[in-house]
């Protein structure tokens, strides 16, 4: 009996330097590089995830993030099965974006998953209000959050592979 294997678009969703491309960059290759270079329109990275559903060939679209990204968002979100919506722990004002970021993807891809990513947990030592914002997140979209860092690794691949298996959930005919 042969494995079933899928195909699935994902966009990494946020604000400029939250850590996007470093997220994709620890999962797909598994290293971390120091200096910055921010996206220009979109990068796209493949990677391989064996599930027990079967096999999912993940499609990762690196969006640029900013306000000068948002009138190509229609096009670059369309056909996409699922979203990691990423926020910088060390900046408090991007994780109000994670709902605008959210709001927009859905209103493209209704069926789609999403996952929350809180980024660069090596920078702080209290979660305190992080956590809370968080659960408010998780609550509100009945979507899981991770407390991820692309430089030590911490929940990068659990955050992908949860996203994987919820596209296979969320898409199952």
């Amino acid at each position: 009996m042969a494995i079933p294997t899928f195909q699935r678009k994902i966009c990494l969703l946020g604000d400029f330097a939250v850590g996007k491309t470093s997220l994709i960059r620890r999962f797909v290759y598994n290293r971390f590089e120091e200096e910055y270079l921010a996206t220009i329109g979109v990068l796209v990275s493949r990677k391989e995830v064996i599930l027990p559903h079967g096999i999912v060939n993940l499609l990762l679209w690196d969006l640029a993030g900013g306000e000068t990204f948002v009138h190509m968002e229609e096009a670059y979100y369309r056909g996409a099965a699922g979203a990691l919506v990423v926020a910088d722990i060390t900046r408090p004002d991007t994780f109000g974006l994670l709902n605008v970021y959210a709001t927009s993807f859905l209103a493209i891809n209704p069926q789609a998953a999403l996952v929350f990513a809180i980024n660069k947990v090596d920078l702080k030592e209290d979660f305190t209000e992080a956590s809370k914002r968080a659960q408010d997140l998780s609550a509100r979209w009945g979507a899981p959050h991770f407390f991820t860092s692309a430089l030590s690794g911490e929940q990068v691949q659990t955050a992908f592979v949860t996203l994987a298996r919820l596209t296979i959930e969320s898409h199952s005919t």
